[in-house]
């Protein structure tokens, strides 16, 4: 696919030093190889996109080289693929996948595992390692990924300002009498239009009642007049999210949704001012819900009031570390992206979600989109 936007791809030289740093993690921890999966981590250390399947498809990533474990039928296809270039070592349908790993690594080889591999690899492997020689690799590919790179966040926020321009786009087309249908086809059709990957990767539209279901209600809906509304969609972008949702009223005059939706965006705005670095990620939330405590709302997670999280990490991944929630005390450092989304649910009447995203400079937090500014306007 032609590549017509402002910012650029992950370049091979990115890849490389993403190997580069995962070495010295592997080095300083005795490790002697990682195995990735046919997971988001595959495509972040080597650019080899592939979805999961009942056979191991993936990287073994050693002190000095990179060999790609590919069943023997797919080794052209894995060959036309955008990838890092290293050896392949294929296996055929009747041999163990695992049992070329574990001849590529050695026979005291200590290999740890992307976290993200399937159950059934982890079993395979037990029978070709012992207990200590097989580890948990989540640690060493995490503390890399949860922190981006000014290339990464160059296309994340491209991939925002795609969606937060679609957005515009749908309030503006919005009357009664629409389908949440056809809103979901024209936010795929213009995500399409604006050269996202595949279009959008998901679209949320609900009207009155269903927006306070946090994921949307089954079936079609169709708007009437003086419903609340509801939109959260995104797309990729190199494989980069976007997510960004927006809940608004196309008039004026609900009182009871105008005082919602101030405390709904009092609490994003105190996420944001919360988020200074070193913050532990757990203090996030916990502002949002001083913030709904003080209208009386909640406490907890009793509604009405935030049934869930207050945000979550976004990449390759549109839910990842660090998440904000309580009882996690990561520390917010430079890199980090994450989503501010303290719902508000007020059950069998309307919900609220504003949700923007931040991501961590050196002198603290920034927004990737402006936060919407009243009740009938999006940002």
């Amino acid at each position: 696919m032609d590549w017509k936007h402002p910012v650029a791809r992950i370049t091979e030289t990115e890849y490389r030093s993403r190997l580069d740093r995962l070495r010295e993690r592997m080095d300083h921890a005795g490790i002697n190889g990682v195995l990735l999966g046919s997971t988001e981590s595959l495509r972040y250390f080597t650019g080899l996109v592939w979805h999961q399947s009942e056979r191991l498809l993936g990287a073994l990533v050693t002190g000095d080289a990179i060999t790609y474990v590919v069943p023997g039928f797919e080794r052209s296809r894995v060959e036309t693929l955008p990838h890092i270039a290293g050896e392949i070592a294929v296996w055929q349908e009747e041999e163990s996948a695992a049992g070329l790993v574990a001849r590529l690594i050695g026979a005291d080889g200590k290999l740890a595992l992307d976290d993200a591999l399937p159950l059934f690899v982890y079993h395979a492997l037990t029978r070709e390692f012992d207990a200590e020689r097989l580890m948990d690799g989540g640690p060493l590919i995490g503390g890399l990924r949860v922190r981006k790179s000014p290339a990464e966040i160059a296309l994340i926020q491209h991939a925002m300002d795609i969606t937060m321009d679609i957005h515009r786009k749908v309030f503006s087309m919005l009357a009664p009498g629409v389908a949440a249908s056809e809103v979901v086809k024209f936010i795929d059709q213009q995500h399409r239009l604006a050269g996202a990957d595949d279009g959008s990767t998901f679209a949320i539209v609900s009207f009155g009642t269903a927006t306070s279901l946090p994921h949307g209600a089954d079936g079609d809906q169709i708007l009437a007049a003086g419903q609340v509304v509801l939109v959260d969609t995104g797309c990729r972008l190199d494989g980069y999210h976007s997510d960004i949702t927006r809940t608004y009223m196309l008039d004026e005059g609900d009182k009871a949704f105008a005082e919602g939706w101030a405390i709904e965006r009092a609490a994003q705005q105190a996420v944001f001012d919360a988020a200074a670095l070193g913050a532990p990620c757990e203090d996030l939330d916990r502002a949002a819900r001083d913030v709904l405590s003080r209208h009386g709302l909640g406490p907890d997670y009793r509604l009405p009031g935030l049934p869930h999280r207050a945000g979550h990490g976004l990449g390759l991944e549109i839910h990842e570390a660090p998440y904000i929630v309580r009882g996690n005390t990561m520390s917010l450092e430079a890199g980090m992206c994450f989503s501010n989304e303290p719902m508000l649910v007020f059950p069998g009447d309307f919900g609220i979600r504003l949700e923007d995203h931040i991501y961590m400079t050196d002198d603290g937090p920034r927004w990737f989109t402006t936060p919407a500014k009243s009740p009938t306007e999006i940002n």
